[in-house]
This record gives structure tokens, C-alpha cells and sequence, in this order.
């Protein structure tokens, strides 16, 4: 049995407080294998019926990506419009996605037609097969982080264009579409909230004891 001491966990909540949601990245492109190598550590993931129901698109295609980043602004402007006053002057200055400037591109989904696993686990709670997906990309982004590398997760893309741009069967749900690369900077602390977006709260403000 493998033994974790005091010294691992340490230097583990230190990654899991130095992980960052990056927007800014270089363009130094990533070593041969990379984005292969944080795949394999996301499929490690625990998954409902060991179903590992997530399905990854690495999207190189230059037309591709420009048809991502197309969407993006589409729903940016979208989203603006959303907000009024002082709180639309601060979204209008924030960086919201690294599409431009990332060397990797990788879009995430969860295959909900898939036998694999046998439903097991699905009967009551059919969106744990999301939730699998989203517990992989987690690991991903602190195995990314371990080795200095930086994801990005643009949630501002209309799930029904990305099935269209990256042709996905019908059956695969979006999840996410991330960002790799270097960061340009390194930081403790969110950009949202350094931003003054929103601010980081304690365990206690979301905790309750019955």
C-alpha cells in the first residue's frame, strides 16, 4: 500500500492553491505528447459504473479554431448585453479566453449514449455521467499544473455550434472547451478576483451541519 506523508500533502494543497483558470498564455508551444500525456491522467478519474463516459477532440485545425473563436465573440457580445451599468463596463475589461494565444485546443464531452458501464449508477441520477467528465477535466488541470502548464475553460460557446464545428455524434454532450499552454504570469489568486469580479470565500460561507 502506497504512503503519503505529511510533506506530499503539503506540496499537493499547494498545487491545488497555485491552480489558475488562465487566460493569458505564451506562445512557447508544448513539448511533443503533452496534451496526450494529460489525457491519459484525466481517463485515471473515478467515473459513475466505470462507465468514463468523456470523449476528447484535440483541435488543431487552424479553420477549426477560427470557427471557435468566432462563436465566442458571438456569445460574448451576448453575454454583455446581459449586464448594465458599472457591472457591464467591468465585463467589457476582462479577459475571458485564451483562444487566440494557446498553442493547444481541446474540447471535452461526455458521451450520454454510451453501454459503458451498464448504467450502473444512472438510474436515479442520470447526470453523473456529466459530473464523471467534469471530476477528469479536474484531474487534468492539476496534472497540467504540476507540470507548469495552464488550462483555460471557456464556458462562453453555444453547445449547439460546437457539435456542429468539431461534426460529434448527437448522443455527446459539450463539457467544456480548454485552453492549454504556458501561462505568462503565475498567481495565487484568482483573476476574477483580482479583477474585483467576485471574491474567493471561506469553507464555512458554504457549509452546513445538521
Amino acid at each position: 500500500m502506497v504512503e503519503f506523508d505529511d510533506s506530499f500533502r503539503q506540496h499537493l494543497r499547494e498545487l491545488f492553491v497555485w491552480r489558475r483558470d488562465v487566460r493569458r498564455f505564451r506562445s512557447d508551444p508544448l513539448p511533443e505528447g503533452a496534451i496526450d500525456r494529460l489525457i491519459e491522467t484525466a481517463c485515471l478519474s473515478p467515473s459513475v459504473g466505470l462507465s468514463q463516459p468523456w470523449r476528447f477532440v484535440i483541435v488543431n485545425d487552424t479553420a477549426t479554431r477560427r470557427a471557435v473563436v468566432e462563436d465566442f465573440r458571438t456569445c460574448n457580445a451576448d453575454a454583455l448585453s446581459c449586464y448594465s451599468g458599472d457591472r457591464a463596463a467591468r465585463y467589457a475589461t476582462l479577459k475571458l479566453s485564451g483562444l487566440e494565444q494557446a498553442p493547444g485546443h481541446l474540447a471535452v464531452f461526455a458521451d450520454k449514449g454510451s453501454d459503458i458501464g451498464h448504467g450502473l449508477g444512472r438510474a436515479t441520477m442520470p447526470e453523473t455521467t456529466e459530473y464523471s467528465v467534469v471530476a477528469a477535466i479536474t484531474a487534468m488541470w492539476l496534472a497540467a499544473r504540476a507540470e507548469g502548464i495552464g488550462l483555460g475553460w471557456v464556458s462562453i460557446l453555444n453547445p449547439a455550434r460546437m457539435h456542429a464545428v468539431l461534426d460529434v455524434p448527437d448522443s455527446w454532450k459539450f463539457i467544456a472547451y480548454l485552453c492549454i499552454g504556458y501561462p505568462e504570469i503565475e498567481c495565487d489568486r484568482p483573476e476574477l478576483e483580482q479583477a474585483k469580479w467576485e471574491q474567493r470565500r471561506s469553507a464555512d460561507a458554504f457549509t452546513l451541519r445538521r
